[in-house]
């Protein structure tokens, strides 16, 4: 599975960002997709995922501001983010695996978001 994430920028506190991640390869195996992130001289935590099912989990920082969306046509998931924050400033890893238990099983390369204040 190849994960390709693409949307990342500079936007200013209080603002709005989308980060999408298209999945190729033997997509057939995926039940779960998502994002981690990881802020400098952090380690990398959970954002959100969301399963084939529609279950969704977000980080506790998250909720309420990301919203997680997939389109299994396209095999793509979205992040979109509202009411960003400087802490919110990071690499944004897209990830994607069979199931929960072995999430995440697949990484993509980061895209960075970065939040002025």
């Amino acid at each position: 599975v190849q994960l390709q994430a693409s949307g990342g920028g500079l936007v200013q506190a209080g603002g709005s960002l989308t980060i999408s991640c298209a999945a190729s390869g033997s997509i057939f195996s995926i039940n779960v997709m998502g994002w981690y992130r990881q802020a400098p001289g952090k380690q990398r935590e959970l954002v959100a995922w969301l399963t084939l099912g529609g279950s969704t989990l977000y980080a506790d920082s998250v909720k309420g501001r990301f919203t997680i969306s997939r389109d299994n046509a396209k095999n793509t998931v979205s992040l979109q983010m509202n009411s960003l924050k400087p802490e919110d400033t990071a690499v944004y890893y897209c990830v994607s695996s069979r199931n929960i238990a072995v999430f995440p099983g697949y990484w993509g390369q980061g895209t960075q978001v970065t939040v002025s204040s």
